[in-house]
């Protein structure tokens, strides 16, 4: 997701998409530490996503758990 989509959302969706960026990136490294994750360019993009959604969330002062 781009920033400029990231700061249109509420405040609320905003934390439920961070929730899910950290779920899918946990997945992803465990993923890869047993050696079943094929595409590891995801591991990437879903660390920058993660970065960049909570940037946003910090721009604005959302608490982030």
């Amino acid at each position: 997701m781009k920033a400029r989509e990231l700061r249109e959302l509420d405040d609320e969706a905003l934390r439920e998409h961070i929730k899910t960026q950290r779920r899918e990136l946990f997945g992803l490294r465990f993923s890869h530490a047993t050696g079943e994750l094929e595409n590891t360019a995801g591991l990437r993009t879903a660390k920058r996503d993660l970065a960049r959604a909570l940037t946003v969330a910090r721009e604005r002062g959302v608490k982030v758990d």
